[in-house]
């Protein structure tokens, strides 16, 4: 595989891993009746749930990403921090258009957070790699 395709590997690699983790925590707190029926509005505290365990899950995109990278790991974290606040700008989009379907301020978070964590999760493996 070339170092471009490496490269462009080791970003999706990182958004599947947050993608999966982030619907697949979805599905279980469904399931265990932590979340209501699929289609019902959630209270602010349970979005301040899926905020949290998405900058987490955004923070081990952010690590896998640079640890799968072929070279600059934390430029590639980057990257996918940024495809990252692309996909929570069309999600703000989504919440100013529909305010049913959730509260601005967890979208606004969700794009807000995602640079910060993808550079948190790839500084996080300097550290592990450099030490």
């Amino acid at each position: 595989m070339t170092q471009k395709g490496r490269s462009i590997g080791a970003v999706l690699a990182g958004f599947v891993a947050v993608f999966v983790l982030s619907l697949g925590t979805d599905e279980v707190l469904h399931m265990l009746g932590v979340y209501p029926a699929w289609g019902r509005r959630m209270s602010d505290g349970l979005f301040a749930l899926a905020t949290a365990y998405r900058i987490v899950y955004t923070v081990l995109g952010g690590f896998i990403t640079a640890r799968l990278a072929p070279r600059a790991p934390l430029r590639h974290a980057l990257i996918l921090g940024i495809v990252g606040l692309g996909f929570g700008a069309v999600g703000v989009g989504v919440a100013v258009a529909r305010p049913d379907l959730g509260p601005l301020w967890y979208s606004m978070a969700i794009a807000l957070t995602a640079i910060p964590g993808s550079w948190l999760g790839g500084t996080l493996y300097g550290a592990r790699a450099h030490s």
